[in-house]
């Protein structure tokens, strides 16, 4: 049997690495086991690993005492399978782990999907316990598989994030503003913005270092940067979108904009190391949680009609981001535990999508 690898973190102390070798288990009766080909590895792990334990996040894939293995989006191959439906080669997408190989148990199989039954994963959303069967996925495009990886997970929040405030009229607000706007994921809010909202003012909260990039990327109507926070001047209410965690960060939007501050919604925590409180003045912040907002829509749409939402906005976007990252793949441990702990410490250059191999 193959050796299995797998990168643990330590909960309390991200920056903290072991790598676990063991010999890769056998499927049983119902089960395959995945050989995970390549993943991506972006600020969006981290915010797994931040809020793992409210959220649930270090329970798909249970690791020892005080340590976690964070979720990755990326490619499988199987490579061993004791189920009638799923042959040995056939190539999937979806949540797995920092490891090599992973034991799943497929179940409500169809043409282009099936889900993992294991028990301990049936408590979780659905969303994050189906794995697309990529020889019936209509979305799979061989020529693009990294840039899928490092995108499409976080687009579907931007995508959920937009319809969300849409149906909110926006809080009210003409105006919206992004921390961490470097960020995947809003990048991703802003693109969609622009083309389904398109009279709310986009206004980007970003790093001096990355002014230059978020102004190239032309998603934003204003750049300001977080030491020229003092500068910034709005007309009308504005909804700010969290994606950095830093209490300090919302309590001065909150005394600069005052009453102007209408709604703020946290979705990510790049900026975990600096203060992760609830702020003191301006709305408290509402928490949003991307599976029961997909749950919600799906619901009201039907499937199909969500599916092609979502794919329309896709196309569009993918068209956009091909000019804005550069895609940089690593192989080996060594390479993961690097990258790991630069996005942990917020090294990580916004042009720059990291798709990792063993």
């Amino acid at each position: 049997m193959p050796i299995k690898r797998e990168m643990m973190i330590r909960r309390d102390a991200l920056e903290q690495i072991a790598i676990n070798e063991t010999i890769a288990p056998g499927p049983k009766d119902g089960e395959v086991l995945l050989e995970i080909e390549a993943f991506a590895l972006t600020a969006n792990n981290v915010t797994y690993a931040v809020v793992g334990e409210t959220v649930k996040y270090w329970n798909f894939f249970p690791a020892a005492e005080g340590w976690g293995i964070v979720p990755v989006w990326g490619h499988a191959r199987v490579t061993a399978s004791r189920h009638p439906e799923i042959a040995v080669g056939e190539r999937v997408y979806g949540y797995l782990p920092m490891a090599t190989h992973l034991i799943v148990q497929p179940g409500k199989v169809s043409a282009g999907l099936f889900r993992d039954m294991a028990e301990h994963r049936r408590p979780m959303a659905t969303v994050y316990n189906q794995y697309k069967r990529l020889a019936a996925d209509p979305s799979h495009d061989p020529a693009r598989e990294d840039v899928r990886m490092l995108f499409e997970p976080l687009f579907l929040t931007s995508f959920l994030i937009e319809d969300q405030l849409r149906r909110a009229d926006w809080q009210g607000a003409g105006n919206v503003i992004l921390t961490s706007a470097s960020s995947k994921t809003a990048m991703g809010l802003a693109h969609v913005a622009r083309a389904a909202s398109p009279g709310i003012t986009r206004i980007c909260l970003t790093s001096g270092g990355n002014a230059a990039f978020v102004e190239e990327t032309g998603l934003y109507d204003r750049v300001v940067t977080y030491d020229a926070l003092d500068e910034l001047e709005i007309g009308g209410k504005a909804v700010v979108v969290d994606f950095a965690g830093n209490a300090q960060l919302l309590a001065d939007l909150a005394a600069r904009l005052g009453e102007q501050l209408a709604y703020v919604l946290k979705v990510g925590v790049t900026h975990h190391d600096e203060g992760e409180a609830v702020p003191t003045s301006g709305p408290k912040p509402v928490w949003f949680f991307a599976p029961d907002a997909a749950a919600a829509l799906i619901a009201e749409q039907g499937p199909e009609a969500f599916q092609a939402g979502v794919a329309g906005r896709w196309s569009g976007f993918l068209a956009d981001a091909d000019g804005w990252v550069t895609v940089d793949a690593r192989r080996g441990s060594d390479a993961l535990q690097q990258v790991w702990r630069d996005q942990v410490a917020g090294r990580a250059k916004p042009d720059v999508g990291y798709v990792m191999r063993w």
